[in-house]
């Protein structure tokens, strides 16, 4: 009995979804017009060797390969390389006059030269004439005689030169079959000479002769008409042979095989693939020859160019709606199994798909499928089971595939939870899967089914009444016991990862079974387990289980995964019983321990936790005043750290960007609102975090940034921190906010000229896409191109900002940014006026003429618009020339402070310069002497107190120009009293003088009273 190869097919392919359409009269029609039915006496497509001159020049010129002979033809299409311009189309016959002349050299022939000169002697025109011009039965046995030589003669192999007239012959012999049974055996001797590789003389008949092989091996496909079965059988095990060519035992001299893949690449080419799927029809009602035709499809299918041509003819389609008939050997659906696997992995999925999506497929797979699951007991059967429903996965990922009409979404949906959830239907009754691999296989695919089906909307009813919730939520607890005759440890972490997934799906189209299942209560016990330090370490050799060796980090993802798009229903329900259970605490627990766990290594399945967390998080605390209190400190302390994230790891890849969004979006839900956790924030310098993440310039999160500090800015205490903040090179918020701007309007294609300043004050907010797109008329309850754009863009933001800090006293701004910001303060005036002269282009555009006071209204509103544009340019200039005056001003007093110090270093060289004369020439000295006597007389009072006394201040003998210095010593109290230095010698009664800058001994000093002070008497 035949047993099938094992199935090394486990696992699903994956494919898109499409539309489907198929059309079996069409094909039938086709299959008519190629594989007529031997009664009607079709003759067969007509060889090139058959055509006159003319018409295989308009078969060559032509992509149809029509011309003036009769029935379908095939064109191949061939490129240049492949055929030799020098290169005859058909092999010439060999020369009556050569042979001639070699049978006349007086040589000894050797065996191989005897089998060659006598392969020559053959004339296969002359055997052609006897076939065809014989139609008495007189002459069957000269021809059947005749035959056999020809067979004898090319038992090694057949001859490229000699292919088209082979070929002739093997058509000739099929047409007799239907009058003469006893042309069936030579036929099929043919068709085994057809099997043996080719014979080419030179190394480029492969190039030469390919027009006549492609077009032989073609003729393969269309002799399936012929009606026999022998014949049918002989042709696939000619074209399977393709595929295990064994060289011959005999080589004839001088010839060689042709290259392996040459039979290959002349069925591709010839579009065998086809023919033969086209030839399924014929056999639909004969086993045998069905099977060697599913057989031969097999190994055609391995090319990628075979499966499209079968996927042309509409492969999937015939072999899928065939697969539940009779066979008892099980070969009719190994083999379809394999085709269409083929099929699938070297085509477009989404047409082979496209192609099963329909009652008569699916029907039949469901069989099958069942058939299988009820009654296969062998290896091989689950295997081939497991396949069926990966197969039947990628169709019910098809949205237009019937599987609801055809019931076999209930079956599956039955299948994949009888085990957990107790049925009564007959179809499970009795039925147990056993702990074996294919079965764990098969119940991973089902779980994998219901995620797919959970896509289907209409298939939501059937989830609801086949209890997959409960049934998904048998996995979600530890695995505390695991029995004998269970499931390994391994295997239930499997499934049970794969549960909790498919559960992510299903728990958001289900929220009444949810909450029925109690599902908030089971997940956060799970994830109290999750944290706990009893011993469990997952094996995490699953796709799910990805990070989860040694730890629980895979259950907690899954887990979170489950949470976060049932939080996200906002069904009030859930949320409430959920955070009455704790479980904002919960999970903030559940963050600090995670990040604590993971500061020395970060990975992709930390990060997705914390980022669910905080997702989480923000819904559950959004626009609810007391859970956000809730939230409070604790939370500001685990987001801070969030904050401070490297800018570089943002681009790791490895989920950092998600982390920073969601801590943003939890600072907004979860901390703008409650003033005390809003106090703790800005305490702890988030300000200054938002705006350092804000200086990063980084488009995607400046608009939330922006958003937040707008919030902000509402708490008394947020200005002084903006205010306060520095970026790098001293930059202050206000100046941060400018740029901000700037490279708005920069991508916008705002106009401005080169200094920034409006240059169409009609539009002065407008960009360049805007204006090409203009203006479109819209319904009342639509907003405009103009109201839209607020939304789409930061300027709004920018300018509500700055609106709360004040536009004036900004630090930090130079001339340019004081005209931009000239604009940014108008921008709602502006806003306004855009708006209004968006009104009046719609009433231009609907050809609608306004009364006579709305029309004036209009235009004095949108001269009042243009007004506040001229004015801001105005004011821009005038900014302008205001800042270039003071920089002239600064600029001259650079000049005069440059000035009076060159004016400062010829004064001092002037005074050396005198100095050196003073010194070097006596004249010069005794003239500056007079001078300088002169000028102190001059300086000197002319009215003189009466009784006063007179100094001199002339030193005599002094020859110097210098001024005396400023030195004056004053007697006062003396020093024996304050116990100076000198108080014990003599030099303590000493004193010293200065007159005209010398140092000279006084002569005589007389103490009047030495308690006195400032009394000094000088003799």
């Amino acid at each position: 009995m035949w047993q099938p190869p094992p199935h090394p097919r486990s696992l699903p392919v994956p494919a898109t979804r499409g539309s489907f359409c198929s059309d079996f009269p069409a094909l039938e029609r086709a299959l008519a017009a190629v594989l007529s039915p031997w009664g009607c006496r079709r003759r067969l497509p007509p060889l090139p060797w058959e055509r006159s001159p003319a018409c295989v020049g308009a078969s060559a010129r032509e992509p149809g390969g029509g011309g003036c002979c009769p029935g379908p033809a095939l064109t191949p299409t061939f490129t240049a390389s492949m055929i030799s311009p020098a290169g005859p189309e058909v092999a010439p016959a060999p020369s009556p006059a050569l042979s001639r002349r070699e049978t006349r050299r007086p040589k000894l022939a050797s065996d191989s030269d005897l089998r060659t000169s006598q392969l020559k002697s053959v004339d296969l025109n002359r055997v052609i004439k006897l076939l065809e011009d014989s139609n008495s039965n007189d002459e069957e046995e000269r021809q059947l005689e005749t035959l056999k030589k020809v067979m004898k003669q090319y038992e090694t192999g057949l001859p490229l030169k000699d292919l088209a007239q082979i070929f002739k012959i093997l058509n000739i012999c099929a047409e007799k079959i239907q009058d003469q049974e006893a042309f069936i055996e030579p036929t099929c001797e043919i068709l085994k000479l057809c099997g043996l590789p080719f014979l080419k003389k030179k190394l480029s008949d492969e190039v030469n002769y390919t027009p006549v092989t492609l077009e032989s091996i073609a003729q393969l496909g269309y002799l399936m008409r012929v009606p026999s079965s022998q014949v049918r059988i002989q042709i696939c095990k000619c074209i399977i042979s393709f595929y295990h060519a064994e060289p011959p035992k005999k080589q004839l001299a001088g010839l060689h095989s042709t290259s392996a893949n040459y039979k290959i690449q002349m069925a591709e080419l010839g579009g065998l693939a086809e023919t033969l799927v086209l030839s399924l029809a014929l056999v639909e009602n004969q086993l045998a020859e069905k099977l060697w035709v599913l057989k031969a499809l097999q190994h055609l299918s391995t090319s990628g160019v075979n499966c499209k041509l079968m996927m042309k003819a509409q492969a999937a389609s015939r072999i899928c709606s065939r697969l539940n008939d009779a066979d008892p050997s099980g070969q009719l659906l190994f083999r379809s199994s394999e085709i269409l696997w083929n099929l699938l992995e070297n085509t477009s999925k989404e047409e082979i798909v496209n192609q099963l999506s329909n009652l008569e497929c699916i029907y039949a797979l469901k069989e099958v499928f069942v058939n299988l699951l009820m009654h296969g007991f062998r290896h091989y059967d689950r295997q081939l089971r497991n396949d069926l429903l990966v197969i039947a996965t990628l169709i019910a990922e098809n949205p237009g595939a019937p599987m609801i009409e055809s019931g076999f979404t209930k079956q599956l949906i039955l299948l994949a939870t009888f085990s957990e959830v107790k049925s009564h239907n007959p179809l499970v009754k009795g039925f147990k899967l056993t702990y074996s691999y294919e079965d764990f296989e098969l119940k991973k695919l089902l779980f994998n089914m219901v995620a797919v089906l959970a896509k289907d909307l209409c298939a939501v009813q059937l989830l609801n009444e086949g209890k997959v919730v409960l049934a998904l939520f048998h996995y979600v607890k530890p695995n505390e016991k695991p029995g004998v005759h269970d499931w390994s440890v391994a295997q239930y972490e499997e499934l049970q990862l794969h549960a909790i997934a498919t559960l992510a799906s299903v728990a958001p189209l289900l929220v009444d079974d949810y909450m029925t299942c109690q599902g908030n209560t089971r997940l956060l016990m799970f994830l109290e387990w999750c944290v706990g330090q009893d011993p469990f370490f997952g094996q995490g050799n699953c796709f799910h289980g990805a990070g989860g060796r040694g730890n629980k980090l895979a259950q907690m993802r899954y887990s979170l995964r489950v949470l976060r798009p049932v939080v996200s229903l906002c069904d009030e329900a859930v949320n409430l019983d959920l955070c009455d259970q704790g479980a904002i605490n919960q999970l903030l627990d559940i963050l600090k321990h995670i990040t604590n766990k993971s500061k020395e290594k970060e990975d992709a399945i930390v990060l997705e936790i914390q980022t669910d967390i905080l997702l989480i998080l923000s819904t559950l605390c959004e626009n609810d005043l007391h859970r956000k209190e809730l939230f409070g400190c604790e939370g500001v302390d685990i987001l801070i750290p969030f904050m401070k994230m490297d800018p570089n790891k943002l681009y790791s890849g490895l989920g950092h960007n998600r982390l920073l969004f969601s801590t943003l979006d939890s600072l907004w839900c979860c901390v703008m609102g409650c003033y005390i956790a809003e106090d703790y924030f800005l305490e702890r310098e988030g300000i200054f975090l938002l705006l350092d993440l804000l200086a990063l310039k980084q488009k995607n999160i400046c608009n939330l940034i922006l958003g937040i500090l707008v919030e902000f800015c509402d708490n008394s205490k947020t200005a002084s921190h903006i205010n306060t903040w520095r970026g790098k090179k001293d930059q202050t918020a206000a100046s941060l906010l400018i740029h901000l701007w700037k490279r708005e309007e920069l991508e916008l294609g705002v106009k401005h000229d080169q200094d920034g300043r409006i240059v169409d004050a009609k539009k002065p907010l407008v960009g360049s896409f805007q204006e090409q797109q203009g203006v479109i008329p819209m319904p009342a309850n639509c907003p405009s191109i103009a109201i839209m754009e607020v939304s789409e863009n930061m300027r709004a933001k920018i300018y509500s900002v700055l609106c709360k800090l004040g536009f004036e006293n900004l630090p930090g701004l130079s001339a340019k940014d004081f005209v931009t910001l000239a604009i940014i303060r108008r921008y709602l005036d502006f806003k306004v006026g855009e708006v209004w002269s968006e009104i009046c282009a719609e009433l231009k555009e609907e050809t609608f003429r306004p009364v006579t006071p709305d029309e004036e209204a209009l235009k004095v509103i949108s001269e009042a618009s243009e007004n506040v544009g001229k004015m801001v340019a105005t004011l821009q200039t005038e900014m302008l020339e205001s800042q270039q005056h003071q920089e002239l001003q600064e600029e001259q007093k650079v000049y005069s402070k440059i000035q009076a110090i060159h004016k400062q270093r010829e004064m001092v060289n002037k005074s050396w310069e005198n100095f050196l004369t003073r010194t070097s020439n006596y004249e010069a000295l005794k003239k500056a002497k007079r001078l300088q006597e002169k000028s102190i007389d001059a300086s000197r009072s002319k009215s003189r107190p009466q009784n006063a006394t007179l100094h001199s201040t002339e030193i005599k003998g002094l020859n110097t120009t210098i001024a005396s210095g400023r030195l004056v010593t004053i007697e006062s109290t003396p020093s024996e009293l304050t116990g100076g230095p000198l108080a014990d010698t003599d030099l303590a009664l000493r004193k010293l003088s200065v007159r005209g800058g010398a140092l000279k001994k006084i002569k005589g000093v007389k103490v009047l009273d030495p308690f006195k002070k400032d009394s000094v008497s000088v003799k």
